[in-house]
């Protein structure tokens, strides 16, 4: 995004009529920090968040080795083949501390990312995950103001990143292995708590086709015992099955329990379930616009430094260095 005046009537005019170069500019103008950006992408998101809100939104984690990149290609080319529109955004933790995007995935989806029907986007390359998850929540608007009826968030990274996207979505889907040692003990309980749908993806892929499936079956049965563990009595019972996206075995009916999660949730689930997550949402950028004034504060700039000395040296404890901090900034 260069340096003249972002045309916002200009780029919410091509967001409707889903020009992918206008969704990409969009979407770029909402990654950004510079003050007048954020302006620029508020008056952005306002005109676009009526045309937002009618995609399934989907979360999709999974452990390391799942083969993520090839289920969620299989998923998105079955949907595009279906006649849905998809966008596929990443939400990457490890970009925060290594300052490097995950460019990867794009290539490792190859032919989803050449569809026409489907629209892939890494995660920004900088900033919180605070940052990075404002950024996709905004970069879903957009991509349902372009008419993509299908909005895949894929978590690239572990552990907090998960709690964050399934904050943001309707459905979140957890994929594991058959053979990850300890099936259980290898997968969080936070996990399941938050998982609406699970798959035991790879159900081809162990001594054959039949050992494979057989043994992909024994750990979705292992794990069907361990969500009656964790979930409440009436509650949605998160179904465990098997799939393979290398085959697209599978692939088909984890999307229908996708479906059948919407529709447990109704009309009214679905609605107060988004309202909660924009509640939740407007906190989150409240706190993330506190974070960027406290950066560029003079006040905090002027004390950083011995502030920072003396918290190292053990002359000053934490409580009383927080303090410092902020009387600096609420004197500016």
């Amino acid at each position: 995004m260069s340096r003249r005046q972002v045309d916002v009537p200009a780029l919410v005019a091509g967001v409707r009529e889903g020009q992918r170069a206008a969704v990409s500019r969009a979407i770029t103008l909402v990654e950004s920090s510079r003050p007048d950006h954020r302006v620029a992408a508020r008056e952005l998101l306002a005109e676009l968040t009526p045309d937002s809100g009618g995609a399934v939104r989907v979360g999709i984690s999974g452990v390391p080795g799942v083969g993520k990149s090839t289920f969620i290609e299989a998923l998105g080319m079955t949907l595009v083949e279906a006649g849905s529109k998809v966008g596929v955004l990443a939400v990457d933790p490890s970009s925060v501390r290594t300052g490097g995007s995950v460019l990867g995935d794009k290539t490792r989806m190859a032919r989803l990312s050449a569809s026409p029907g489907a629209y892939i986007r890494p995660s920004p390359s900088a900033g919180t995950l605070g940052g990075v998850a404002r950024a996709t929540t905004q970069a879903m608007i957009i991509l349902e103001a372009a008419g993509h009826d299908v909005v895949l968030v894929e978590t690239v990274g572990v552990g907090q990143s998960e709690v964050t996207v399934a904050g943001m979505v309707d459905t979140f889907l957890f994929l594991t292995l058959a053979r990850t040692g300890d099936q259980l003990q290898g997968i969080k309980k936070g996990i399941l708590e938050i998982a609406d749908v699970i798959a035991v993806n790879k159900a081809d892929d162990a001594g054959g086709h039949n050992a494979g499936e057989s043994e992909a079956r024994v750990a979705a049965r292992e794990l069907a015992g361990a969500m009656r563990l964790v979930q409440g009595k009436g509650e949605w019972a998160p179904p465990v099955v098997t799939c393979s996206g290398l085959t697209n075995i599978g692939v088909d009916d984890v999307w229908q329990r996708v479906l059948d999660h919407r529709e447990h949730l109704g009309e009214k689930g679905l609605a107060r379930k988004r309202a909660d997550q924009q509640l939740d949402f407007t906190w989150a950028l409240v706190r993330d616009e506190l974070a960027e004034r406290l950066r560029r504060s003079p006040g905090v700039a002027a004390v950083r430094d011995d502030v920072r000395t003396a918290v190292l040296a053990g002359d000053m404890a934490a409580p009383e260095a927080a303090d410092r901090i902020l009387a600096a900034y609420d004197e500016h």
